[in-house]
């Protein structure tokens, strides 16, 4: 059976928003697809710094066709009623509709059919909805568009299909930005736009553009990692405080190549920063900061003026102690 693969693509959605966001989109979109009579199998949300994801599975190609019965009146009542019922059923004659009895008399009753329609015409439909009445805490415009999201919305990927086949993009334009199959992954490390079918091969792509989606497993890899750097300069890793971060990493390494912290404008001022610490303890917050900040995790301020209150913002954002 086919599945849905969709993914909204913005400017950083802040962290706190990101796990409730991924819920909302999971829960809005699969209610409407079971109103619309569109049972699915299974459905899984993610969320990164830059974007919602949502794989459904197993979605019928097609909506299931309906029987629809109306009541209508008595068998040998008045013409007008009669002509009424015929209109409100969308039929042209009463030998068009059955007779059928009860304990009052025998009636008219029109049986009516309506045919399914195709999932990927419904799915055009269900999206866009779902987009202009998201429940962002807060949202705004932006440019000359109509649309209220969470930051600046630049591209949706919706594609559907079954998975062993060249999936259909789903054909809807949500403020002037048309679905389609290409995201981007790493701001910094792998801004290259590229081309994704299914949701297997969308994550596997993100991992290679130096995004982890599932943040169960970037949480994982940033809590090693952090645990190895705090050991091996004899610090102890403070467990809540790094779960605070983990929704700001979007990929899973808690150090990077020298090179990267060299050329980045923000490691350039932190090497340039006088310390308020002192000694290897503030080289190691100011080193791991401007790394965190080269790679996109967060903001180093770029006045050399507030140097120092840049270093103490880096020795509270990281959770270490002595």
């Amino acid at each position: 059976m086919p599945d849905l693969l969709l993914e909204l693509f913005s400017e950083e959605i802040p962290a706190r928003m990101q796990a409730r966001a991924a819920e909302d989109m999971r829960k809005l979109v699969t209610d409407k697809l079971i109103n619309a009579g569109l049972v699915y199998e299974g459905a899984k949300a993610f969320a990164t710094p830059r974007r919602l994801a949502l794989t459904v599975h197993g979605i019928p190609l097609r909506q299931p066709d309906l029987k629809e019965e109306r009541k209508g009146p008595k068998v040998g009542a008045p013409e007008q009623a009669i002509a009424g019922f015929l209109r409100a059923a969308g039929l042209t004659s009463i030998d068009q509709a059955k007779v059928q009895s009860d304990k009052k008399g025998d009636f008219y009753v029109a049986v009516t059919e309506k045919k399914g329609r195709p999932a990927i015409d419904v799915i055009a439909e269900i999206v866009p909805e779902v987009v202009r009445a998201f429940p962002w805490p807060k949202s705004m415009r932006w440019g000359s568009g109509r649309l209220n999201w969470v930051r600046p919305l630049h591209s949706i990927v919706a594609t559907f299909g079954p998975e062993t086949e060249e999936p259909e993009i789903v054909p809807f334009t949500i403020d002037g930005i048309a679905a389609g199959n290409q995201t981007r992954g790493h701001r910094f490390m792998a801004p290259t736009a590229f081309t994704v079918r299914h949701f297997d091969d969308y994550a596997a792509k993100l991992q290679d553009a130096k995004v982890v989606l599932d943040p169960a497993r970037r949480a994982e890899m940033i809590s090693t990692d952090a645990k190895n750097l705090a050991f091996a300069q004899g610090f102890e890793l403070v467990e809540p405080r790094l779960v605070e971060i983990i929704e700001e990493f979007r990929y899973e390494r808690a150090e990077q190549k020298i090179d990267l912290f060299e050329t980045s404008p923000c490691g350039a001022e932190a090497q340039a920063s006088p310390s308020p610490f002192g000694g290897a303890f503030s080289d190691f917050v100011t080193h791991r900061a401007s790394i965190a900040c080269a790679k996109g995790y967060f903001q180093w301020p770029f006045s050399v003026r507030k140097a120092r209150f840049s270093a103490a913002v880096a020795f509270r954002r990281l959770p270490i102690r002595r």
